[in-house]
């Protein structure tokens, strides 16, 4: 087997070292254009027109009043909609029938001269159903439930190792179930789209037939996607995204609003039409976590030796397009487990479809499986840090695979050290004054998700090196982190390196997702860099370019390749109110090679921000009789705000993984959320005695459970 190529040796690269953002100054002054904010001429608004019933038919639509208002331009519903020809993706194929699929599904727009009057004559249009009834709720044991071949991730449904059914009838027996409610993505920059379909002329059929500024994860696989349900070849749509104002996946994928402002364009063609989603319309149509119910059973022996695991998760998936989260994949591989049971089931509703939000399915299972590890220590009265550690696999128990790198034990010790994990107090012992002030630990990981090649350029013009591709920056860093690596591939100051990114025309690369970006777009810079020396030597001409595809070090699939870390909270839980605080936290994690330690330090705390708010506040209600998300905005869907984040820290340990690609890079942006709400629904347990297995970790619930009978039979009380 070969040995990846080494990095150039770090005392003399650009990467490894602090560096500020080169988009914050943009940022921060308000000049950094994005979406909707896009300079165009004589631009028209458009707003959405939604179905008010989870299931049915359109019957009749009124819109003479919309189109009698002054400066309305077009109402377009299904009766007039461009007919889609290739359907790539259900969600996709709008506008073209009667039928309803869930609430909240667009079946018209309305495009006016300002956004006012557009919104104001889309109230004015009157639609009438014939409904019918949606099935939509589930629940554990769910009788409709089916275990898909494949979820998320390409994961397998279900996997077993060795007698489950046996091992957990020996040693001790926990057992418990564990929910997460609907979670909706809430970045700053709401979904936006400025789209002109050009008129283009017979003799040149091949160019630009609609331009889409869109705020995205990724031009390419939005335009491969898009273009297809348009009518179009790939070459003739161009999509621009070069400033993104947050994500957390609901801009990785296509949604209807897209091929809705498309749709209008062609029908006004020359005007460009604008459309920027409302906080409301965010919990509608563009993706969310789905709810998930979790039950596990696991053995545990005296001394914290883990004798099997069975964890089996529900969740819903819709009719319209089937997602379920990998829920259980985690457990298949974190712990040295010889008898094994992992199950998915899926329950179809007539709901919107869900998708992957910040660490899909990890984010989940490792909720009810490191808060399960937490009630094994305390059954059998060992350190939650040690049993972990005694549970620390040689090699993937799954795959059988050895680890390219594996840091778990040192970033549990470390993070131990560093957080004081030693002063940790039996449970219920620590007060200050009406607080009960308590300890949690839990891991954390994100495995690789690399699945096709990137292709990246480089470019000499006017005396600087330009690197190209169609990376997409969603406040991860790109526009900083890229130059880096590909100055220290090309053996030059990072100063005279600058990025090209976002829009499509440039060379491939995968969207922002799944914590690859960095590691697998610097393969292929590193790729370009090379082959760019090979081919121009040291002193380049203006113009010189190359393009090259970086791929995985040869011989890479024969390792298992993961990130890990560890955290550590601290909870204060009132007596009087159930008010939990959570006054500091430390991650700590082995991440690879960090490229840039600011903006590493910048995702992992995000990251940990992001898990403490779904411990503490998220929580999106569906009302199971209309289909709606009651809270849909955020007056009622709270996140976290900056007097909920006390002492927060991420820390790195020193790691390179030749075998994630050239960089020695891992991927981060995700590994930051994993295993937060565990560490700090464990805290809670150290702090109280109230074992909380159902998010957010809210009042009611402390208070409820204060009153209830715990597995001693005595009933729990408000000290």
């Amino acid at each position: 087997m070969l040995e990846p190529e080494a990095p150039a040796a770090a005392d003399a690269a650009p990467t490894g070292h602090d560096r500020m953002r080169v988009d914050a100054p943009a940022k921060v002054t308000g000049t950094a254009p994005y979406a909707y904010e896009q300079p165009v001429e004589e631009p028209l608004h458009l707003f959405p027109i939604v179905a008010t019933i989870a299931l049915g038919r359109i019957a009749e639509i009124d819109d003479a009043d919309a189109r009698a208002l002054p400066g309305v331009r077009l109402v377009l519903t299904h009766a007039n909609a461009p007919r889609i020809r290739v359907r790539t993706d259900a969600a996709l194929t709008i506008l073209q029938s009667s039928e309803v699929h869930h609430r909240g599904e667009i079946i018209g727009a309305v495009v006016a001269d300002s956004p006012r009057v557009a919104r104001e004559a889309a109230a004015l249009v009157r639609v009438t159903y014939d409904e019918q009834p949606a099935e939509l709720g589930f629940s554990i044991d769910d009788p409709r439930a089916t275990v898909p071949r494949r979820v998320n991730a390409f994961k397998h449904g279900s996997y077993e190792r060795g007698d489950a059914d046996a091992g957990l009838t020996r040693g001790t027996l926990v057992e418990a179930d564990y929910s997460l409610p609907m979670e909706f993505h809430s970045p700053i920059e709401p979904h936006a789209v400025t789209a002109i379909w050009h008129d283009v002329s017979a003799l040149r059929p091949r160019s630009t037939r609609l331009t889409m500024y869109d705020t995205n994860q990724g031009t390419g696989g939005h335009g491969a996607l898009l273009a297809p349900v348009l009518g179009l070849l790939p070459t003739q749509i161009e999509v621009i995204s070069p400033y993104v104002g947050g994500s957390f996946g609901t801009k990785g994928w296509p949604w209807p609003h897209l091929v809705l402002v498309a749709m209008a364009a062609k029908r006004l063609t020359g005007r460009p039409v604008k459309y920027a989603m409302t906080r409301q319309q965010m919990f509608r149509t563009v993706g969310h976590r789905p709810a998930s119910k979790q039950r596990i059973r696991l053995s545990v022996e005296a001394d914290g030796r883990l004798g099997a695991i069975d964890h089996q998760s529900w969740a819903p998936t819709s009719r319209l397009r089937s997602y379920v989260d990998q829920t259980v994949s985690a457990t298949r591989m974190m712990y040295d487990v010889a008898d094994l049971r992992t199950i998915h089931h899926a329950v179809v509703q007539d709901a919107a479809p869900g998708s992957f939000m910040r660490a899909p399915g990890e984010f989940s299972g490792m909720f009810a499986l490191e808060t399960a590890l937490d009630e094994a220590a305390h059954a059998v009265g060992v350190d939650p840090v040690d049993l972990r550690v005694r549970n620390e696999p040689a090699q993937d128990p799954e795959t059988g695979k050895p680890w390219s790198t594996r840091n778990l034990v040192a970033c549990l010790r470390e993070g131990a050290d560093q957080f004081g994990w030693a002063e940790r107090q039996p449970v219920g012992a620590r007060r200050d004054g009406e607080w009960l002030v308590g300890l949690g630990v839990a891991s954390a990981t994100y495995p690789n998700m690399y699945f096709v090649p990137n292709r990246a350029g480089v470019r000499f013009t006017g005396g600087r090196y330009v690197v190209e591709l169609q990376a997409s920056d969603i406040g991860t860093g790109a526009w900083t982190v890229l130059p880096q690596i590909a100055a220290e591939a090309l053996g030059v100051g990072v100063d005279l390196v600058d990025a090209d990114i976002g829009h499509t025309g440039l060379p491939w690369a995968i969207p922002a997702g799944g914590s690859v970006g960095t590691f697998a777009w610097g393969d292929a810079v590193v790729a370009a860099a090379r082959k760019f020396r090979r081919t121009h030597g040291e002193h380049p001409d203006e113009g010189d370019h190359v393009t090259a595809t970086g791929r995985m070090p040869r011989g890479s699939r024969g390792y298992s390749r993961h990130a890990f870390g560890a955290h550590f909270a601290q909870a204060r839980v009132s007596t009087v109110t159930g008010e939990v605080r959570v006054d500091r936290m430390l991650g700590a994690f082995a991440a690879g090679r960090i490229i840039n330690p600011r903006t590493a330090r910048s995702q992992l705390i995000g990251g940990m921000t992001m898990g403490l708010s779904a411990a503490l506040h998220e929580e999106a209600h569906l009302d199971e009789r209309f289909g709606h998300v009651v809270n849909g905005d955020l007056a009622g869907y709270h996140v976290a705000a900056h007097a909920d984040v006390g002492d927060l820290e991420a820390i790195t340990l020193e790691e390179h993984d030749p075998w994630f690609g050239a960089t020695g890079a891992k991927g981060i942006g995700e590994l930051g959320i994993v295993g937060a709400p565990a560490a700090i629904g464990n805290a809670i347990f150290n702090a109280s005695g109230v074992r909380l297995r159902d998010l957010p970790f809210t009042p009611d619930r402390l208070f409820d459970a204060w009153g209830q009978p715990t597995a001693s039979g005595t009933r729990a009380t408000s000290p």
